[in-house]
């Protein structure tokens, strides 16, 4: 039986798998704010009441499957008050489904592909920018700063719609600069060499390379750049605005523009909650490091 005095908030994330550093942050950062919020002495109910927030979560091992059953167990038997999304596009489209079944509203705030938002779900809220917006200004940026880099190739997963939906905005952005062109490319997941790769981008021969796969075939498409065309002058890669993706290339990660959907140094004014500040401050203390995933 749930306990009346609290808001039971569950979600179901990924904490091994593919997405496990994702899904990871992810949950830090949902445990802080659960943290800031009992230490204000909960959610405002009604008339005044307020209930402190009880967090419930199961690893969904970046698998749809358990994913869904998560859910389930989330909804049926945990009996919870709000539902929290998973991280990645696949996983969020697949849980939504059940929350609209449930008329139980989810909060998306790990899922971008705006396919997401195609469905009419009404149950369904997020505010992250879509994925064809994450490099959707590239080719403005690239027509002002570097007018001689025209040729562009876009490597994007084959698996889900995210991957597809940011080589999207690229492609409608072309088509308003002119004098560039650009070759989208699927790439399968979790490859195990980059020969394939490297083959396809010296028949392509592009100026600027775009990474729109898994993370970790990012970093592995990025060991190889000392083996790439030597006509390749920029390079952007969605996974740039993690910091671990520097951490891990080092060098091989400088001068790689990237998105990202959060900063520390913005500020904006009317802000309901916390600032930046305290939350990269509280974050730190709260789990020894700064937090990643922007």
């Amino acid at each position: 039986m749930r306990n009346k005095t609290e808001v039971a908030v569950g979600l179901s994330i990924s904490l091994t798998g593919k997405f496990r550093p994702q899904g990871q942050q992810a949950l830090q950062g949902i445990r802080l704010w659960q943290s800031y919020i009992n230490a204000q002495g909960g959610i405002a109910v009604r008339n005044g009441e307020k209930r402190s927030v009880r967090l419930i979560w199961y690893d969904d091992r970046s698998q749809i499957s358990l994913a869904r059953k998560n859910v389930f167990q989330l909804l049926e038997k945990d009996q919870i008050d709000i539902l929290l999304g998973p991280y990645s596009s696949s996983l969020t489209m697949a849980i939504a489904e059940i929350a609209e079944r449930h008329k139980k509203v989810v909060w998306n705030h790990g899922g971008s592909s705006d396919d997401i938002f195609s469905h009419g779900w009404r149950y369904l809220v997020g505010i992250a920018s879509p994925a064809s917006a994450y490099l959707r200004d590239l080719p403005h940026w690239l027509a002002e700063e570097s007018p001689v880099l025209t040729r562009i190739c876009v490597l994007y997963s084959a698996g889900g719609t995210f991957g597809w939906q940011v080589a999207r905005g690229i492609l409608e952005s072309v088509l308003v600069v002119a004098g560039q062109s650009v070759e989208v490319v699927p790439i399968n997941s979790s490859l195990e060499n980059y020969d394939t790769i490297l083959r396809t981008l010296f028949d392509i021969d592009p100026e600027v390379v775009v990474l729109a796969v898994t993370f970790p075939d990012e970093l592995g498409i990025m060991r190889t750049r000392h083996r790439w065309p030597a006509t390749v002058h920029a390079v952007a890669a969605v996974a740039a605005g993690v910091c671990t993706f520097s951490a891990e290339l080092a060098q091989i990660a400088d001068g790689v523009l990237g998105p990202s959907q959060w900063e520390p140094g913005m500020t904006f004014p009317n802000i309901a909650g916390p600032t930046s500040a305290w939350f990269l401050d509280s974050f730190q203390r709260q789990f020894g490091q700064k937090p990643d995933f922007k």
